[in-house]
């Protein structure tokens, strides 16, 4: 243990890893390691105090008692030394941007993160601005129980845990299946070459297929991007075909198995589906930690392409310091998604809407055991048998075809890789039909009264979006750009009525009453604000690109004040920067033009002026 907490090259790091400003020199030996893990963590269970942070490494990577939460080694449960199935241990922390500094990279991984509904952040408001500060990270770790009559609870659990900001689920618990035997028998030795190792692979860049060398193995991984399909796809062979040995490939770094994860919830997945759309608590009760986090990863999962934008737990304890607000009556539940284990929750919880109550899988024929239906009211304390337990009533028809498709995948023996992309498949059209009014471009050159073309902003937006955008020809130089029009709930309404679901999806059923009830729901809130700023930046590029293309900046300036002078000075510098910082979508010769215009202004300014706009 001493040697472990002295090995290796330190970095100067803030609260949660970010590093100081400063000290970045002294971080760079440890660059790329960070680029795919925040640190490497020990824990040790203890009957009475709860899980127990044992080594972190690197050794000065500090988290604190509020960033860390429950995890899976109290529940863990199996033979006298067995290794348990991966499951979460839950990291509370800081989302705040001021905590650290990150690449291009790392901002577009996270950003990709929050996009495949793996970067939650706790009590997530519209867009996903947190309101608590805080983010839970759910990483993988692998358990080692063996029976010892030492310990008063007549076991010795520890668990390993990887510590990451990246989405990267599947390659993470690869890993851990590669590193934690290994580490259990050698201890720490082993981590600290497996951590120098990690130290030299290349960036996770978007798009690219890396080969990762760890414990003389290689894994091949697709790193995900924006222009990825948003479906199964295994990922395409790197050029090193000479390479020794030959690399494992790994079919994602990120998607779950959704058909393993959902065998037993395969006739629901619809409901289900519907209840994440709206962001309904829900609580899913699961034998282990493993399968609780997993479904509740699925679960969040399931609404791609549509951002998740309200808070999940893949692993919940009563030693979690929000149990007794997850928990009170005194106010209505949270919209979460709660995985938990304990069947004491069936009684603390008995009072949130929705309750997914899974037992371990059994098949019964060619289909494993499907949970029933079930109203609340038959919720029983102790006993309780495994369905979905919720007065909700499902707004669309079930796709029974689906259903069939899947069972005749099983009786042929499809591999399953194979039904989870037929499952995946079906998941990614339902939503994307249901949000195609919202996110499909309208007809470019249409506009909603006749008045000329609209603006056509984003690849993203949809016809009722579209039409919210002022014409093109109100954006002139030297005005402040028009306003977006409201979103108006009853209109868009009306407006599924020729161009709605139907058009693309077969089921039937209450759309209408289905859009009601998410006009209400985090996810439209989130979703709503987003593409509201991403028109609010296309019509600022839109404004620079005018004040850039007009050929009579001096004539303008004639019969102007020089107040008015001055604030053209300051919003076309504010513009400038916004843009530098890629928050607004302009080619770099707008930008070089920008800045010609903005020193052609102040030249025409007296001195003092001058001086003060441009201070040596």
């Amino acid at each position: 243990m001493d040697a472990l907490s002295r090995a290796g090259p330190r970095r100067a790091r803030g609260r949660l890893g970010a590093a100081s400003p400063g000290a970045r020199a002294a971080a760079a030996p440890w660059a790329r390691f960070s680029a795919w893990l925040e640190c490497v963590c020990v824990v040790t269970f203890d009957l009475e105090l709860g899980q127990a942070l044992e080594l972190v490494y690197p050794s000065d990577f500090r988290l604190t008692d509020k960033e860390v939460g429950p995890g899976p080694p109290g529940s863990t449960r199996g033979p006298e030394s067995s290794w348990s199935s991966p499951s979460f241990l839950c990291f509370r922390k800081a989302a705040s941007a001021t905590c650290r500094s990150l690449t291009p990279t790392q901002a577009a991984l996270e950003t990709l993160s929050s996009a495949s509904a793996f970067g939650s952040v706790a009590g997530r408001g519209a867009l996903g601005m947190p309101r608590t500060g805080t983010t839970t990270v759910g990483p993988p770790c692998r358990c080692k129980q063996v029976k010892d009559s030492s310990v008063k609870r007549g076991y010795f659990q520890k668990s390993l845990v990887l510590v990451s900001r990246l989405p990267f689920v599947r390659l993470f618990q690869a890993l851990l299946s590669l590193i934690a035997p290994e580490y259990f028998d050698k201890l720490a030795p082993c981590l600290e070459a497996v951590c120098n190792e990690i130290d030299q692979w290349p960036a996770p860049m978007p798009g690219q297929t890396l080969n990762l060398p760890v414990m003389g193995v290689v894994l091949q991984v697709h790193v995900p991007s924006r222009v990825d399909k948003p479906e199964y796809s295994p990922p395409k062979q790197c050029s090193h075909e000479n390479l020794l040995p030959a690399p494992v490939v790994l079919t994602s770094v990120h998607e779950l198995d959704l058909f393993r994860c959902f065998q037993p919830v395969l006739t629901h997945v619809q409901t289900l589906w519907e209840l994440m759309l709206l962001g309904e608590p829900l609580v899913v009760l699961a034998p282990s930690p493993a399968m609780s986090s997993e479904i509740v990863l699925a679960l969040i999962s399931c609404l791609q392409p549509l951002k998740f934008c309200c808070d999940y737990r893949p692993y919940f304890t009563i030693h979690d310091s929000e149990f007794k607000e997850f928990t009170t009556r005194t106010q209505a539940p949270p919209n979460v998604v709660l995985g938990v284990t304990n069947p004491f929750f069936i009684k603390t919880l008995q009072h949130w809407p929705h309750i997914l109550r899974v037992g371990e899988p059994k098949m019964s024929g060619d289909l494993p055991k499907q949970v029933k239906l079930k109203k609340p009211s038959r919720l029983k304390t102790l006993d309780t048998k495994p369905g979905l337990y919720t007065a909700y009533s499902a707004h669309l028809h079930r796709d029974k075809a689906l259903l069939k498709r899947l069972l005749k995948g099983l009786q042929k023996k499809r591999p399953w890789d194979t039904q989870t992309a037929l499952l995946r498949r079906h998941l990614l059209e339902l939503t994307q039909s249901f949000i195609i009014p919202l996110v499909r471009p309208g007809r470019e050159g249409e506009g909603a009264e006749g008045h000329g073309p609209r603006l056509t902003p984003l690849p993203h937006q949809e016809h009722y979006m579209a039409s919210l955008m002022p014409l093109q020809k109100s954006i002139t130089p030297w005005k402040t750009p028009p306003q977006i029009r409201p979103f108006r709930q009853d209109d868009f309404l009306r407006s599924l009525e020729h161009a709605g679901p139907q058009l693309t999806c077969i089921l039937k059923g209450d759309w209408l009453g289905l859009y009601r009830r998410f006009f209400k729901s985090p996810h439209f809130d989130g979703w709503y604000r987003q593409r509201h700023k991403e028109m609010a930046q296309k019509l600022e590029a839109l404004h620079l690109e005018a004040i850039c293309e007009a050929q009579n900046i001096e004539t303008w300036m004639k019969d102007k004040s020089e107040v008015e002078v001055v604030d053209l000075v300051l919003k076309l510098r504010e513009k400038l920067v916004q843009a530098q910082g890629h928050q607004l979508p302009v080619k770099e010769a707008t930008l070089q033009r920008a800045q010609l215009y903005i020193e052609t202004v102040i030249g025409s300014l007296p001195k003092d002026l001058q001086a003060v706009l441009c201070p040596s």
